[in-house]
């Protein structure tokens, strides 16, 4: 697999950019970058140990990892899995994408897009562009739902109680 196609970080394109210079770019997910236990190069961690910065159980990494929504994660001679800064980075975008609820089958489509190559970027972006418009309709249901309960809340707050009977 290219090092190109595992994403690390976000990069954002400025309005005066060309679309050759945003074409030639590799596709770098993630929040604002976050520092690593360990730097680049002595970054092989165990299984256990993404297990406990990431809150996900080993059974998920494994299963993220034969779906195909994780790259190719390197071996240990033993033969154990040794997870990269990318790996965590990647790990990250990918909590970042489940909690907009977007469908596993959509998750390892992007993730298969991102190792196809730079040619991809358009469908990646079609596809990113339709979740984050599942995520504002479902904003907009949520500060609907808000603004009931806030209603509600202002009523409870201005009503008096009836006197109890003796």
């Amino acid at each position: 697999m290219e090092t190109t196609a595992t994403p690390v970080r976000t990069t954002t394109t400025s309005p005066t950019e060309t679309a050759t210079e945003t074409a030639t770019k590799t596709d770098v997910c993630a929040s604002a970058p976050q520092a690593h236990p360990r730097p680049d190069g002595q970054d092989r961690y165990t299984i256990s140990e993404v297990v406990a910065f990431t809150g996900l159980t080993a059974h998920t990494l494994r299963w993220y990892e034969r779906i195909g929504l994780m790259p190719h994660i390197d071996r240990s001679h033993t033969g154990q899995r040794r997870y990269s800064n990318r790996d965590l980075d990647w790990l990250a975008f990918v909590g970042k994408l489940r909690l907009t609820g977007m469908p596993v089958a959509d998750m390892v489509r992007y993730a298969e897009l991102v190792r196809e190559g730079d040619h991809t970027f358009h469908e990646r972006q079609e596809l990113l562009e339709s979740t984050r418009r599942d995520v504002l309709a479902r904003i907009a249901e949520l500060q609907d739902t808000l603004a009931v309960l806030d209603h509600k809340i202002q009523f409870y707050g201005g009503a008096r109680p009836a006197p109890e009977r003796v």
